[in-house]
């Protein structure tokens, strides 16, 4: 036999005693023994392997060490590595696998997005989270109340209803200007009292612009920009220095002994003059463009709007950008009730969860995929996509690309009904898949705005299932995700023998 094949055939002999390709994390050689790093050491024959005429012995430390003595340690483990990346990729796709590939998409995702822009962006997104709760408890009442004044139900109580609906709503802007100043390193009582200007009733009787400022002007973008000069003028005052941080130099511009009674006031007044005189009118223009815009963008290209909402809105989560939207969607809601994007991008999810259900089918040999796929589902129909982004679609590739195409044909079906004057949209953001049907209004009645919802997730759920199906896959890597698994015998552990010099 020629040494290379010798060699080979050693390395052929000894890959399936030590439990085969999937049980081993780690190859290397030193001047005598072949080291392994093993997933599992009961897999391990230890009997069979010194057996093995090349096997002058084995020994187990931190590794599982198989002496092959000087030489051929050398040629035996090149062949080893090259067999055992052989095999496994020869061996079927398990959902730990396809879970450690998402992960790693994951990270690099993470890293790819650690750009200060995108860091802006998730500072934004601390502001407008923590109110997702209040959005949803109050968005659920105020439809639940919607309902009742339609059926002409419980008269005495709605109006207690109302109420408690909208409390916050009014409100909104103070917990914006609030958490603006946390995050951005303010004192967040004082943010919050700037803030707090843009809703209060007096401002009626200001004139700017030769315009009379009404209650409310400006909404959230109004209060985030107040909130964060509130906290540029407190940190000018001190320096520099925020509050409850160290004083890195002398104490500021405002001497220590005065701070308590000048820095608050100052802030206060500088901050509520801009933002009287000048960001009230200037965040109320973007407001309503941004209402405009969006209703002119559904009204006259509905379907194309949607179709591109929908298909893009994935990706845009994986580039960290979808964080963007966040002040978007509540400034439609503090305007209009509701948000009309919201519903179209809800339609991704459908497209993943047709994605899932297409995959499941076509890898009947996976047995933990499948496993996966049954344990994501539910989450995934609730609008939870991240097990199914993350565990199957994204690390698999292709069927993450017929997912974003379900997501596309969703939201054009949304955004169809749009152009022809039925809008859908939502009193909260958070929710998505079916747990959006409680918080669903439109400008037709609750059967309607249901009905067409419904529809989109069920177009998406079909098209993602048809592409995923019949386009989410080549040839090979159907093949590679129902190969047969190769059968691993029992192995009884033996005790150790000395390595043989």
């Amino acid at each position: 036999m020629a040494p290379e094949n010798k060699n080979r055939a050693t390395a052929a002999a000894i890959l399936p005693l030590v439990g085969g390709a999937r049980n081993i994390d780690s190859i290397a050689h030193c001047m005598t023994r072949l080291r392994l790093g093993l997933k599992d050491r009961a897999l391990v024959q230890d009997e069979a392997l010194k057996a093995l005429p090349a096997v002058l012995g084995v020994v187990e430390d931190d590794t599982y060490q198989i002496v092959l003595g000087p030489g051929t340690v050398a040629r035996v483990a090149p062949e080893f590595e090259a067999l055992a990346t052989e095999e496994t990729s020869q061996l079927p796709l398990t959902a730990e696998e396809l879970a450690d590939r998402g992960a790693e998409l994951k990270a690099a995702r993470k890293q790819r997005n650690a750009t200060p822009f995108k860091f802006f962006l998730r500072r934004i997104a601390n502001i407008f989270v923590p109110l997702i709760p209040a959005l949803i408890g109050c968005g659920i009442i105020a439809g639940l109340n919607g309902l009742l004044v339609n059926l002409g139900w419980l008269t005495g109580v709605t109006p207690a209803l109302a109420a408690i609906a909208s409390g916050f709503m009014a409100l909104i802007a103070v917990f914006v200007g609030f958490n603006t100043a946390k995050e951005f390193g303010g004192t967040p009582i004082l943010g919050g009292a700037v803030a707090s200007i843009i809703v209060f009733a007096g401002v009626a009787k200001i004139t700017v612009f030769g315009q009379t400022l009404a209650p409310g002007q400006g909404g959230v973008l109004g209060a985030l920009g107040a909130a964060l000069l509130a906290v540029y003028v407190e940190r000018w005052c001190r320096n520099g220095v925020s509050p409850g941080r160290a004083k890195s130099r002398a104490w500021g511009r405002v001497p220590e002994a005065l701070d308590v009674l000048v820095t608050p006031t100052l802030t206060v007044l500088i901050s509520g003059l801009v933002t009287l005189y000048g960001l009230m009118f200037l965040a109320g223009e973007v407001s309503t463009g941004i209402g405009h815009g969006a209703n002119w963008l559904l009204d006259n290209t509905g379907a194309f709007a949607g179709l591109v909402l929908g298909g893009l809105f994935l990706p845009l989560v994986m580039l960290g950008l979808h964080q963007a939207l966040i002040p978007i969607h509540t400034t439609l809601i503090e305007q209009q009730g509701y948000t009309v994007l919201l519903p179209i991008l809800a339609m991704a999810g459908a497209g993943q969860v047709g994605c899932a259900v297409a995959v499941y089918l076509r890898a009947k040999k996976n047995e933990s995929l499948r496993t996966t796929i049954k344990s994501a589902l539910p989450a995934g129909f609730l609008g939870v996509g991240e097990p199914l982004i993350y565990g199957v679609s994204l690390p698999l590739g292709r069927p993450f690309v017929t997912a974003c195409v379900g997501g596309a044909a969703g939201g054009a079906f949304v955004g169809l009904f749009s152009m022809l004057g039925d809008k859908v949209g939502s009193t909260a953001i958070g929710p998505s898949g079916w747990a959006l049907f409680p918080l669903l209004q439109g400008n037709h009645g609750l059967g309607t705005t249901a009905a067409i919802y419904a529809g989109g997730l069920l177009t998406g759920y079909l098209v993602g299932f048809l592409a995923t199906y019949y386009f989410g896959f080549t040839r090979q890597s159907l093949t590679d995700l129902n190969a047969a698994p190769a059968p691993t015998e029992p192995a009884t552990p033996k005790a150790m023998e000395p390595a043989r010099s």
